[in-house]
């Protein structure tokens, strides 16, 4: 099956749906491949030709994340508040709970782990390209000091690090990106 193949696509939304599922159920180092296709209801030859193992899979359901947040990052337009978070940046704060456990098995504190990989290079391509597109000064080096504040301060409040409500972290990042972009 090709990647374009919707056949292909429905089985690989069967299994992240599936994951997901299991992962509301129990964290996902108590997650096996036999449960996950049972729920998903394909076989586990088919589990190995779309991913190599569970990280692969959990990442590849995580990736909304990922896209989501490089959205609410880049949400607003004109000049941004330097104290307000944008509303999109709000609610992507404010809708991670549900799989906060899952978020946190693939994003180590500080911003690593798989996920965090994922999001640094989303985030850091993102804003590459559009400090890149304005002229900004030292757009490489802002684009990297972004996506590695951004990845390690959403890691660090979701194993606990940082303490503070949704809303708040979300205020606090802003700021702190704000403060990057305004630099150089």
């Amino acid at each position: 099956m090709t990647s374009g193949d919707p056949r292909a696509a429905r089985t690989r939304a069967r299994l992240r749906r599936a994951l997901l599922e299991e992962c509301a159920e129990r964290p996902l180092t108590e997650v096996g491949v036999a449960a996950l296709v049972r729920r998903a209801g394909v076989g586990r030859a088919t589990f190995y030709v779309h991913y190599a193992d569970l990280e692969a899979l959990a990442v590849d359901a995580c990736a909304d994340v990922v896209r989501d947040a490089v959205e609410a990052l880049h949400a607003w337009r004109g000049r941004p508040d330097p104290v307000s978070a944008p509303p999109a940046l709000l609610a992507f704060f404010a809708g991670l709970a549900p799989h906060a456990a899952l978020y946190r098995a693939l994003l180590s504190p500080g911003g690593g782990g798989p996920l965090g990989s994922v999001l640094h290079r989303d985030l850091r391509a993102r804003s590459l390209a559009e400090r890149t597109l304005v002229g900004a000064p030292d757009a490489p080096l802002v684009a990297s000091a972004v996506a590695a504040t951004f990845a390690g301060v959403l890691a660090d409040w979701l194993h606990g690090l940082l303490e503070g409500a949704a809303d708040e972290i979300a205020h606090q990042v802003w700021q702190l990106l704000v403060a990057l972009h305004r630099s150089r």
